[in-house]
């Protein structure tokens, strides 16, 4: 069994923050579950552009407000409390923040903790951590 207190991970090798958001990866692939599990906080009024190629992702909004557009249709969603997406198809999207989103997020492959976005918005491979 794997018990972990967010409150005791913030600030450890496992809390991830890049431009206006913060990621506490509560599971990761040494854990051996299949999948990541994240806490991811956006500030508010903050945009970001993702397109995870090699990974699919499906996120819960817990808390705050804001908006998700599928760049490949246009079509936007709002974003609030008791929301899910999932990205399916390696969906290309923009998340905006009105308020601070905070987002349960999971990720299949699950990542390893040290993924960092690469300038399309996407995280290499677990094969190409190595080089990217």
């Amino acid at each position: 069994m794997i018990v972990r207190d967010l409150h005791k991970i913030k600030g450890t090798e496992r809390e991830v923050s890049d431009a206006r958001w913060t990621s506490v990866r509560m599971l990761l692939a040494d854990d051996k579950m299949g999948f990541s599990f994240h806490i991811t906080t956006l500030e508010a009024g903050s945009e970001h552009t993702f397109e995870y190629k090699n990974h699919f992702e499906s996120v819960y909004c817990m808390s705050g407000k804001g908006s998700i557009t599928d760049l490949a249709t246009g079509e936007t969603h709002e974003i609030r409390p008791g929301v899910m997406y999932a990205l399916n198809l390696h969906d290309r999207h923009t998340l905006r923040s009105e308020e601070e989103l905070v987002m349960a997020c999971c990720f299949n492959p699950p990542v390893t903790g040290t993924e960092v976005h690469r300038a399309d918005g996407s995280y290499a491979a677990a094969e190409e951590q190595e080089t990217a």
